[in-house]
């Protein structure tokens, strides 16, 4: 009886799934820890494709992809435009967004436009040019899209979007690995792995792992007293200015 339960139990649970191929993820770190020498971190995420018949391809298909998608959480922006004006630079127009990642990173087993259709890019929100912006206000297309534009440019040149094609590798089209870098101005707070199965131009499965970045040592306990006591940290930010100031200047007319 043991023997049948062990040897119905697999298929049962294929039948319950659909017969559908499953994604079973997994990230090298549940939660990285910022400290005062933080200089970025590196994620492992893998994990394996099971599918209902145990092959990976079937006669006439192609074999599937993996996309990996790492996102912080949503913030509030506002974004400026600068404008020379008799040979000043001065802020112009400006958008804001009520949320916007504070951080994006996509890596995938081939570029994304070779493998969904734009509509299906910007359902699931894979690539840095299918991200769901939320301006707090309406504006023309041609300047929601500069803007747009120029908020994800600021936020590739420091490390905080990026995009890498082929990072991907797939073994014997079951198991996956990909490797995401984490910069060292990387914002606090709780991100998700999501992980997409695609064939034939179709999301066949997808799954999420949850990853919390937050501060340690005393750099934590800064951010905690700035968030808890505004008002205490902001008097005592202001009393030590004025003492290393009287410090400085004790020190100045000595010499």
């Amino acid at each position: 009886m043991t023997a049948l339960r062990l040897f119905f139990a697999p298929l049962a649970l294929l039948l319950l799934l659909g017969a559908k191929p499953v994604l079973v993820p997994d990230v090298s770190q549940r939660e990285i820890e910022i400290y005062y020498s933080f200089t970025g971190a590196e994620l492992l995420l893998f994990g394996a494709i099971v599918y209902p018949d145990g092959e990976p391809v079937a006669d006439g298909e192609d074999p599937a992809d993996i996309v990996v998608v790492v996102k912080g959480p949503l913030q509030s922006i506002q974004l400026r435009e600068k404008e020379k004006i008799a040979g000043i630079w001065v802020n112009a127009n400006r958008m804001r967004y009520r949320s916007a990642p504070s951080f994006y990173a996509i890596a995938s087993s081939r570029p994304i436009g070779d493998l969904v259709d734009d509509r299906t890019r910007a359902i699931y929100e894979l690539g840095l040019d299918s991200m769901q912006m939320s301006p707090a206000s309406g504006a023309a297309p041609d300047v929601q899209h500069r803007f747009d534009a120029g908020l994800v440019d600021l936020r590739q040149r420091a490390g905080l979007y990026y995009e890498a094609p082929g990072a991907v590798e797939i073994t014997d089209g079951v198991l996956y690995r990909a490797r995401i870098t984490i910069p060292a101005r990387v914002p606090v707070g709780r991100f998700t792995a999501e992980t997409f199965l695609i064939r034939d131009g179709r999301v066949l499965a997808a799954a999420v792992r949850p990853i919390e970045i937050r501060k340690s040592g005393f750099e934590r306990f800064v951010a905690n007293a700035a968030e808890q006591h505004s008002i205490l940290y902001g008097l005592t930010a202001v009393a030590l200015s004025v003492l290393f100031g009287w410090g400085a200047g004790a020190i100045w007319r000595r010499n």
